[in-house]
């Protein structure tokens, strides 16, 4: 109903509804702090730490809000891939409402007591340890004939739980490079599984006319290899923490992964081009400019590695490509397939439509602000700008999913 009053139960009565709606909490809170945090720096105003500002900022984004997004998605389309009974949302509720609590102890004592954020860190791991273990209930209950990409989830997922868990253990010991150790292994084996896998089922359901040509060209050995690129960065990213000097072999065959990977993902977005013709369709442009950034990252993780190479060890992009693939393919990729599964859900109109597409644009800035500042050996104003224009494209975002989801959906 159209002049419906917002009323909060509404955020807690679907699956899709309490999981999206918990994960927009915490990135607006994430984004937010971090921006605090940035000018704060820039200012010369000192904040508290119990934790490495690092450290903090990677499990908050890492671990914080994806897996809610990941429940939401996965308990929403889950039970209709697998053609089983969804779970009761009550059910869902508890898990979901302690990791919430988690990420807001955590961050608290990330300024005021690590203790604090060790058990904040722990609570928000086994919520989703316990909600891991509900979706697998359910593909093992699952007849469908096609359970591969799930499957692929489920992999992922508990791996993630695992993750977190040694996240946390190493907080407490004190062991910061395990710690960052414990992040890697959480983007590359978790975090980036479950988007190829997701990306690569979800196609024929953007649109009914192009998606399926697009889907068409996505056999499964793609995906096997998307999946084995993204586990093989995790080694790579303990190297450059524990292995140096890094003998040459070790350094070319890096070069070689990922100048093919960068131009495996080059050919499939002009393929995706071609296929496109005359209709450029929002939300698969939009899922094309995360591939394309996709393929951005690994070219410069193997720039960076030749860089490095030729200049024994002196020069380096710094951190130009994990923000190119978390900001530039994990972001855009998040708001195009949630916007297309929540606007869905909300019986509008699944298009994306003119304040969807100015987000995806100063999202856009934010990733080129990040990746330039990371150029400039880590300039202090293009982190400010490039922070403040993720809050302008994530906030407004963020803001739009809790109003949809505090009202009945509308009549289709």
């Amino acid at each position: 109903m159209a002049g419906e009053r917002w009323q909060l139960r509404r955020l807690v009565e679907t699956p899709h509804r309490l999981g999206f709606s918990a994960a927009a909490l915490v990135l607006m809170l994430a984004s937010c702090w971090w921006l605090a945090w940035m000018l704060a720096r820039a200012l010369g105003i000192a904040w508290p730490w119990g934790v490495a500002p690092g450290l903090v900022h990677g499990l908050l984004f890492g671990f914080g809000f994806m897996p809610l997004f990941f429940a939401g998605f996965l308990f929403t389309a889950g039970p209709k891939w697998l053609r089983v009974q969804p779970p009761d949302v009550r059910v869902l509720r508890l898990p979901v409402a302690v990791q919430l609590l988690g990420w807001l102890l955590f961050l608290l004592g990330a300024h005021l007591q690590p203790l604090l954020a060790v058990f904040g860190l722990t609570l928000a791991a086994l919520a989703w340890l316990a909600l891991v273990h509900r979706f697998t209930a359910l593909l093992r209950r699952s007849q469908a004939p096609e359970r591969t990409h799930l499957r692929a989830i489920a992999a992922a997922a508990w791996l993630g739980a695992g993750v977190q868990l040694a996240a946390a253990a190493a907080l407490f010991a004190g062991r910061d490079d395990l710690v960052r150790a414990a992040l890697q292994l959480g983007l590359w084996g978790f975090v980036a599984p479950v988007f190829m896998a997701a990306l690569h089922r979800m196609l024929p359901v953007f649109d009914d006319e192009v998606a399926p040509r697009l889907a068409a060209r996505h056999p499964h050995w793609l995906l096997a290899t998307l999946v084995l690129l993204c586990l093989l960065q995790w080694p790579f990213a303990l190297a450059e923490l524990w292995w140096w000097p890094q003998p040459p072999a070790w350094r070319a065959l890096q070069i070689v992964l990922d100048g093919a990977a960068a131009l495996l993902l080059f050919g499939l977005a002009a393929r995706w081009l071609r296929l496109q013709g005359g209709a450029r369709l929002p939300l698969i442009v939009m899922l094309q400019a995360g591939v394309l950034w996709l393929g951005v990252a690994f070219a410069l993780a193997a720039l960076s590695q030749a860089l490095q190479w030729t200049s024994a060890g002196r020069q380096t992009l710094g951190l130009a490509s994990q923000h190119a693939f978390t900001m530039g393919f994990l972001a855009t990729v998040m708001l195009a397939m949630v916007t297309r599964v929540a606007s869905g859900q909300a019986g509008r109109s699944i298009a994306a439509d003119a304040p969807a597409w100015a987000m995806f644009l100063v999202l856009q800035l934010a990733v080129l602000l990040r990746v330039a500042a990371a150029l400039a050996d880590e300039a202090r104003p293009l982190l400010v700008a490039a922070a403040l224009a993720f809050v302008l494209a994530l906030l407004p975002w963020g803001l739009r999913l809790l109003g949809w989801f505090g009202r009945a959906a509308r009549a289709h």
